[in-house]
């Protein structure tokens, strides 16, 4: 590092950089440098395309006054530990009921007999679709799961879909009013959206694994609402948008107000974008299902951490496998009721 410590040097910053220095414990480097002081070996002389990157540690070894990035990290760890009690505070009363959601899916789900539930799916799927072959594909997946004895597992995935797909719509759809209603609102969202969508899943977990219990069902159902949340905010304000200027000029000629706009012509005929945001969320809820298992969600996930845990090749397998079929039943029928959305608009 001659050629910062020749920089502080020049610049007349050697005081300041000394000034702060301890003397404490010192690193296998620094023991190193001044054994060879001691020896009277010169440190060589670093030649110049070689010359480090002025990151923090780099310029910390020239100048101790210089904080380190261990100094950064536990620093933004100390700011949230600060706050982690005051927010926990705040977020328990407000999230709780969205663990009494998910406690209380879990144990409906459990509670309906086979021989109920799947019917009763079956129906939903045809009632959505109007598709007996979509309905035939749904009902001969849940029989393989069954037979596989899966079942449980792969309803309790359901469940947690279900709830954090709800809730996602729930508040996604107002949220995307807003943004189309208001320029402004979009500005401020679009890079909080960005964020969410391009955060690493396992980032998600970081903090909410400090403010929540693990044993907590609102851990992994926050985790999965904030992933999924996403399509569908973004395709209801892109839906809404796209309407036709002409249209809107029309109701405003017939005297509509703005909440008759909205109800009676927006959404509406923003309808297709807003499900296709919908079949969006429910694919990235079943995805981040799988890696919130690592935090005691339920579901095929589990099965799937014990085979990488236990290097139990089958298990992680078929496990994996009913994943994918979960996913693609609930992708072909949430696409086959998009498809019925859009014929009707068409006639």
């Amino acid at each position: 590092m001659a050629f910062y410590d020749g920089l502080f040097d020049t610049l007349g910053l050697r005081d300041w950089c000394d000034a702060g220095q301890e003397t404490g414990p010192m690193s296998m480097a620094q023991l190193l440098a001044q054994s060879s002081g001691a020896t009277g070996a010169a440190e060589p002389a670093t030649p110049l395309l070689q010359t480090p990157f002025p990151s923090l540690d780099t310029l910390h070894e020239a100048c101790p006054a210089i904080a380190q990035t261990r100094d950064m990290t536990t620093g933004v760890e100390n700011a949230f530990l600060a706050i982690k009690n005051p927010l926990k505070v705040i977020l328990d009363p407000i999230t709780q009921p969205l663990s009494w959601l998910l406690d209380g899916s879990l144990a409906f789900f459990h509670a309906v007999p086979w021989f109920i539930l799947i019917p009763a799916l079956l129906m939903l799927t045809y009632y959505a679709t109007r598709r007996w072959g979509v309905t035939a594909f749904v009902a001969v997946s849940f029989l393989f799961l069954a037979f596989i004895d899966h079942y449980s597992y792969a309803v309790e995935t359901l469940s947690i879909i279900f709830v954090c797909t709800m809730i996602s719509v729930a508040l996604g759809v107002p949220l995307g009013i807003l943004m189309a209603r208001s320029d402004t609102m979009q500005k401020i969202s679009i890079p909080i959206l960005d964020m969410l969508q391009t955060l690493p899943t396992f980032v998600y977990l970081i903090p909410l694994i400090f403010l929540f219990s693990v044993t907590e069902s609102k851990l992994y159902g926050i985790a999965i609402i904030l992933y999924a949340i996403v399509p569908v905010i973004r395709l209801t304000d892109l839906g809404i948008r796209l309407v036709d200027r002409d249209v809107i000029e029309a109701a405003d000629a017939f005297g509509m107000t703005d909440r008759q706009k909205l109800f009676g012509v927006q959404i509406p005929l923003a309808l297709p974008n807003i499900m296709a945001g919908i079949n969006q969320t429910i694919m990235m809820s079943l995805a981040m299902v799988v890696i919130a298992s690592l935090v005691s969600a339920p579901g095929l996930g589990v099965l799937v951490l014990r085979g990488i845990r236990n290097l139990e090749l089958g298990v992680g397998l078929v496990s994996g496998f009913g994943i994918v079929l979960l996913a693609v039943l609930l992708d072909r029928t949430t696409k086959a009721a998009l498809g019925r959305i859009n014929a009707s608009y068409k006639t």
